[in-house]
């Protein structure tokens, strides 16, 4: 009887609310006439204080013309999906609307000088029809983020894109957090790029008539920062493209950590880091306390209990300035596109180094107003393709195919 009436009454309330929008609204034009002002006054929004050309900026010249020229993604403006353009959105959105390129890897462990090993995932991509001969193929090394795989949504689409260019793909995988077993006590860290190294002469050794160039995501871009900035000419990848870097880990960190960032982003980052430790606490409780680390609340916490321990900082700001790339950025001799969106709350606009980009001819910042962290969304329902998933592709392209056009950057007129 209860649900009866319950029922009763839940059909009389729709049935009354569907006659007021339709009679009372939207029949006597009043409804229609606010629906249609308020979508006219969001495109006028939208138009004009959204949709943005990005911003470029470069410390040369040369490498500047060579972006317009061969990558016209970075004239063109940049709309955000219309109805998710705000950057935590864009950022928690991601990956759930962006689609999952099917990707078969060919996984290789390799040791590490330290006796523990690394896990790679090769795409080598034998079909390609441009690229034939696997010797020649050229190759694009991949970083993900802070807890990323090669199962990441925007790592497969960056695979993907260069499936359709005809090259092969190699994703460095930090240690202990694709399943591989890990066999010293020791993980990974923005800082130190000793993995790398291993990583990026073991593609050398294994195809030495490829060309190679890197991208690196968030964290992954950080390492790839760092390690440019201390190799200098030293190094045989032909250019890289960061995404989403946070250039300084003390602005990060600060910004994380404010009230409704610390909710969206900075606790769950937190524990997905320390189940990560979890799982190889057999190895690790030997050297640290892991409960200790267990306990942490943020990213900050979790790095003073852990990272910066674990790679022999004496204290955890002396690991933040180690790993913070905006002080090695004069150092790097190797082309390198950086695009970072104003709105990231991971690495606010104002910690963005535009003036030391402006001091160094092989670099380059692309800022869009929006995009949020590795958002970057565009279309209306951006599955397929993102906005930095067509500057990977272009730049990519353009290093690999045109790269005689980013030779001497330092020695060009600026």
């Amino acid at each position: 009887m209860i649900w009866t009436e319950l029922d009763f009454n839940f059909n009389i309330l729709t049935g009354d609310l569907s006659h007021y929008l339709k009679v009372g609204l939207f029949g006597s034009g009043v409804g229609l006439s606010l629906v249609l002002g308020f979508s006219a006054a969001y495109t006028c929004y939208y138009l004009l204080s959204v949709a943005k050309k990005p911003q470029l900026i470069s410390g040369g010249k040369k490498f500047y013309r060579f972006l317009r020229e061969q990558c016209p993604v970075v004239s063109e403006t940049y709309y955000p999906t219309f109805w998710c353009w705000e950057s935590r959105i864009q950022t928690l959105l991601r990956p759930f609307v962006t689609a999952k390129p099917g990707v078969v890897y060919r996984n290789e462990l390799i040791k590490a000088p330290d006796g523990g090993q690394i896990s790679l995932d090769w795409f080598d991509n034998d079909d390609s029809l441009s690229h034939p001969d696997p010797a020649t193929r050229p190759t694009v090394l991949l970083l993900p983020g802070l807890t990323g795989t090669s199962r990441e949504s925007y790592i497969l689409h960056m695979v993907q894109q260069s499936r359709d260019l005809g090259y092969r793909c190699v994703v460095f995988n930090n240690r202990g957090v694709s399943g591989e077993t890990l066999l010293t006590p020791r993980t990974y860290c923005a800082a130190n790029t000793e993995d790398l190294e291993t990583v990026i002469e073991h593609i050398q050794r294994t195809n030495e008539a490829a060309q190679i160039m890197a991208a690196g995501v968030s964290m992954g871009g950080m390492m790839l920062a760092n390690y440019l900035g201390r190799k200098g000419r030293k190094t045989c990848l032909k250019g890289v493209v960061v995404f989403s870097v946070g250039w300084d880990v003390f602005e990060c960190t600060a910004s994380l950590e404010k009230p409704l960032d610390r909710f969206l982003f900075n606790s769950y980052l937190t524990s997905c880091l320390q189940a990560s430790v979890d799982r190889h606490r057999p190895v690790l409780e030997k050297c640290y306390d892991i409960d200790h680390v267990m306990k942490a609340k943020t990213i900050r916490e979790f790095d003073e209990r852990f990272t910066s321990i674990m790679f022999g900082y004496s204290t955890n700001d002396d690991y933040y300035l180690d790993a913070s790339p905006v002080h090695r950025l004069k150092s790097v001799k190797v082309p390198m596109l950086c695009l970072n969106a104003a709105d990231d709350v991971f690495s606010p606009s104002h910690a963005i180094p535009v003036e030391a980009v402006k001091q160094n001819p092989n670099l380059a910042l692309l800022i869009t107003c929006h995009g949020g962290h590795i958002g970057f969304l565009e279309g209306l329902w951006p599955r397929r393709s993102t906005y930095m998933d067509r500057v990977f592709k272009q730049f990519a392209k353009a290093v690999i195919e045109q790269g005689t056009g980013l030779q001497d950057l330092s020695c060009s007129e600026n």
